[in-house]
């Protein structure tokens, strides 16, 4: 197997963020990546529309375990120019896809302790099943496509990059069992 850089990170390692929000949007698309909390109320405001009967709101958390393991904290980080312009073009589609109104994206960078948000996702459409069909495919379709990564911390051990989506820990997702190669 050919040999990759290490997936792991001493606790004391900190990703580099942008310091302020960065956003990208237009009357019908909020994006954003930001190293602030989370406001799942703005968003929630943003998406709400006369023409729009139902509102999906969906908040991801940082948990405390992962496979067992006791998880102390996250810290995303993200090429982001790039994983901005991937958010838009993932929220421009929902929208034509599944005829809504209004869909906002905000992800957060930096640290995110655990009972955090990390991610808020709000999807406005006439009627109710397209929101959340428009709801869930996004944030399918960020775990897949977005150029986010998170640095996974364990209590009283390093932490371990993985890609934005779930899976075993050091498996490479949907590619089997196989243990990613260590350096």
């Amino acid at each position: 197997m050919p040999t990759m850089a290490s997936t792991t990170e001493p606790p004391t390692f900190t990703p580099a963020i942008p310091t302020d929000a960065v956003i990208k949007s237009t009357d019908s698309i909020y994006i954003e990546l930001t190293p602030h909390d989370l406001d799942s109320r703005a968003l929630t405001t943003f998406v709400r529309s006369p023409s729009a009967g139902a509102t999906v709101l969906f908040i991801g958390s940082t948990r405390d375990t992962f496979n067992n393991l006791p998880v102390s904290g996250l810290a995303y980080t993200s090429y982001t120019p790039l994983a901005l312009n991937t958010l838009y073009n993932i929220a421009t589609s929902i929208l034509s896809k599944h005829s809504c109104t209004k869909i906002a994206i905000s992800h957060k960078l930096g640290d995110c302790p655990v009972g955090e948000e990390s991610i808020v996702i709000a999807v406005s459409s006439p009627h109710r099943q397209a929101a959340w069909r428009a709801g869930e495919e996004a944030l399918e379709l960020t775990k897949e496509k977005a150029e986010i990564w998170k640095l996974e911390r364990f209590e009283g051990g390093e932490g371990v990059w993985r890609a934005n989506r779930d899976g075993k820990m050091g498996v490479e997702v949907g590619k089997g069992e196989g243990e990613l190669p260590r350096v």
